[in-house]
């Protein structure tokens, strides 16, 4: 059964842009401008108060989808492509300006802090008007209260206004009640971003256990490893309109190679490079060793170049591999020597059948004394390793930061 049915869903705005015959400021007659209609703002205008153009603007355009009962449908982008747009529209906030919207079942919406409760009310108050707007009997929001309460953490506050509230605690009460009560859908934007670290961890269990019960979930982040956790289909939005929809490692890193732009080599003149009055970089490469292009079964070599500033310093360079969405393949460092002033070059050698096919950035550290970095900076390098050629054999994706080729053994055993 379809929970969410959405079918050519766009969305339009009028933007105006306006210039004043007088200048740049804003007089007062350009305020009566706004606060008139019919004859009299006819008059203003031929007096030159004000010239307005009217741009029509989609924010959502042709979005069609649909999400079975227990589906979770994480929604990535841009800032400004128009995923919060699309949040609003299915929790109702909004009217669509074409299309069909069809929900089955009650929906309660996260989206941003300041909305959803009455800054008046307490926060026990709020958690019984919310239930209700959701449509539950107050014997079954009494019978969650204790639980919402327990997770939200806000129990010394609980008889307090709201309004009183910090952002985090307003959000712990707000993503408890949501998550808790007897919904079927759930619909999260980027708002969890607002909480400490486990809290968001908290929230995205929480999270996992409704969708495990049959909730329905569509989830807005920037955080990649939130998305690849969460959900298992992907929904990528750019300026409006559906770019890409599918299994989340692939949607994630076509969005996020899109958005890289690769660069293998990058040289600096002049002075120019990343760096401090201790160090700087003069160039940094991703060399392929034994071929034209990066591949899985072929070596390559990272190569730094950077001029040192520092008098008789005992130097290492350490740098950390990450994938595109965030996590760490492996840091590792050069050996610690003793250098004066001068230009230098570092070079690393990964092995082939180490790294897996996907995207990498590089962050460097420059270490003095075994201690401290005088200068580290990330994605200063970014490339891309590609699958090597396969004619036979497995040809899905292998999961994975890495990739190595170890010593497996498979044999027969003999059985008396």
């Amino acid at each position: 059964m379809n929970r969410i049915s959405v079918n050519n869903l766009g969305k339009q705005y009028l933007i105006s842009h306006k210039t004043n015959a007088v200048g740049s400021y804003v007089a007062l007659r350009d305020v009566l401008v706004e606060s008139v209609s019919g004859v009299g703002r006819k008059f203003l205008k031929s007096k030159g108060a004000e010239n307005a153009n009217r741009e029509k603007f989609w924010a959502l355009k042709d979005v069609s989808f649909d999400l079975k009962n227990g589906e979770r449908l994480g929604i990535i982008g841009k800032n400004g492509s128009g995923k919060t747009t699309l949040l609003k529209l299915l929790s109702r906030i909004t009217e669509p300006t074409t299309g069909i919207i069809k929900l089955k079942g009650r929906t309660a919406s996260l989206l941003e802090v300041g909305t959803g409760f009455h800054p008046e009310l307490t926060g026990r108050e709020n958690i019984y008007l919310k239930g209700a707007i959701l449509g539950m009997k107050k014997d079954d929001i009494t019978r969650k209260f204790d639980e919402i309460v327990a997770f939200s953490e806000v129990q010394k506050f609980l008889d307090t206004p709201v309004k009183r509230y910090s952002s985090g605690m307003y959000l712990r009460l707000a993503f408890s009640v949501a998550a808790h009560l007897d919904t079927e859908i759930l619909i999260v934007d980027e708002i969890l971003a607002v909480g400490d670290a486990s809290f968001q961890k908290k929230c995205l269990g929480k999270m996992e256990d409704n969708t495990q019960q049959g909730k329905t979930l569509l989830f807005v982040s920037h955080n990649m490893n939130a998305i690849k956790q969460l959900c298992d289909k992907v929904m990528w939005i750019d300026k409006g309109m559906v770019r890409q929809m599918g299994e989340p490692e692939f949607v994630i890193n076509e969005y996020l190679q899109s958005a890289s732009g690769f660069e293998h080599e990058k040289v600096w003149s002049n002075g120019e490079g990343p760096g401090n009055e201790k160090v700087r970089f003069k160039s940094i490469k991703v060399v392929p060793v034994d071929s034209e292009v990066l591949t899985i079964d072929n070596p390559l070599k990272l190569e730094f170049v950077f001029e040192n500033k520092q008098p008789n310093s005992e130097i290492n360079l350490s740098f950390i591999l990450w994938t595109l969405s965030g996590e760490c393949v492996f840091n590792t460092a050069s050996e610690v020597k003793m250098i004066g002033e001068g230009v230098y070059q570092g070079t690393c050698l990964i092995p082939a059948n180490l790294l897996n096919n996907n995207a990498y950035s590089v962050e460097i550290m420059v270490i003095k004394d075994r201690s401290y970095a005088v200068y580290k900076k990330k994605d200063i390098v970014n490339f891309e390793v590609n699958d090597g050629e396969r004619v036979e054999g497995w040809y899905g994706n292998w999961v994975g930061a890495v990739r190595p080729k170890l010593e497996f053994t498979l044999e027969q055993k003999n059985v008396d």
